[in-house]
This record gives C-alpha cells, structure tokens and sequence, in this order.
C-alpha cells in the first residue's frame, strides 16, 4: 500500500512536472507569436512619385524603353500624369531614358538580326513612340547600297527553297518577302530578277560543264 502510494505520488510529481513544462512551452510560443505581431510593422503606403519610380526601373531592368512605352504603363497603373512627366524627365536627365539611343540600336539590331529595312524599321520606331526627327536620324545609319546587300543576301537564303516553281511565281514570292520587311518594290524587284538570272546562268555553266565531260 506504501508501494502504491509512493509510486502514485511519484507519478503525480511526474504529472505535475510534465503539465508545467507544457504549460511554460505553450506560455512561451504564444509570447513569441505575440511579440512577432507586436515587432510588425506596416510599411506606409507608397507615394505615386515612388510608385512611378519603382515602376520605370523595373521596367527598365528588363531592356531600354521609350519615354512613351513608360509613360502608358503609368496610365495604365494610374499614375497622375504629372507625377508622371516629372519623373519620365528626371530620368531623361540621368540617362536613364534615351530615345536618340534606343532608336539607334534598334535599328543595328533588327536590320542585323531580321533583315528589315528602313521603311519597317521607321513604322516600328513610330509605334513606340519615337520622335520623327531621331527615327530620320538613326536611319540615317542605313544607306541603300546596305539595304540592297542585305535585300541580296535575304533573297539568296530563300532561293532554294522556292527551286520547282514557275519563275513568275518564284518572283512573286521573293518580292513579297522584300516588301514585308519594308524594302521598296522597284529594289526587291531589281534583287529578285538579278538573282534569278544568275542562279539560271549558273544552271547553264554547270549544264555546259557536264557535257564538256563526255
């Protein structure tokens, strides 16, 4: 009986134990929720002037944009315009908008790249917003013996491709490639021709050449 109640005190010491450290462990995440609330601050709302700025570097981080590219994306996100022509010219002043540049590399880029020419080129510039005067003067880069040795080289990937068509056809379909990357109709014309005139006098030497070998 001693036994049992020994034990049992025992077991009711373990309890009581066991029950507090409990306690204290629940005690103490609640004391450290309460304190994570209570360590909380909320940040103040942001004013439209840091909201446009936050707006323009993210957008500038990405790759070099217009004045007027950034300036829809502050409509379209409500900024006053105001606030938004504020801070468009401040980052003119810092360099951080160039329109001179954007149009210049622009232009390197997608006549290298796509092969267009400066009629495209200057419809793409227009719709970003690129003012008249810097459109002429990074065209300016383009002269029309380039275009015509870029129209040439165009041409001369496609030929192959178009071998089996009536000639006539074969023109229509060259031409059309030129004039849907801006080169003027009497240029892709004259290219086209010259080029297939050539490929046909190729033809003919290696026609000539194979005989020659009997």
């Amino acid at each position: 009986m001693r036994e049992q109640e020994r034990g049992g005190g025992s077991g009711g010491r373990e309890g009581r134990r066991g029950g507090g450290r409990e306690r204290r462990r629940e005690d103490g995440l609640e004391g450290r929720r309460d304190g994570g609330l209570e360590g909380r601050q909320e940040l103040p709302p942001q004013s439209p002037e840091e909201q446009a700025r936050a707006i323009c570097l993210r957008l500038l981080t990405g790759m070099p944009r217009t004045r007027r590219q950034l300036a829809d994306a502050l409509e379209k996100r409500g900024i006053p315009e105001e606030v938004s022509q504020e801070v468009l010219s401040r980052y003119e002043e810092v360099g951080l908008i160039d329109d001179a540049a954007f149009a210049g590399a622009w232009v390197e880029s997608r006549h290298r790249g796509r092969g267009l020419a400066r009629r495209a080129l200057a419809q793409e510039l227009r719709t970003k917003g690129v003012h008249a005067t810097l459109v002429q003067e990074a065209l300016e880069q383009l002269d029309s013996d380039q275009e015509e040795q870029t129209a040439r080289e165009l041409v001369e990937r496609k030929l192959r491709s178009t071998r089996g068509l009536e000639r006539d056809k074969r023109l229509r379909r060259l031409a059309g490639m030129l004039a849907r990357k801006g080169y003027p109709e009497g240029m892709a014309l004259r290219v086209v021709r010259r080029a297939l005139e050539q490929e046909g006098a190729e033809d003919t030497d290696e026609e000539g050449l194979g005989y020659s070998g009997f």
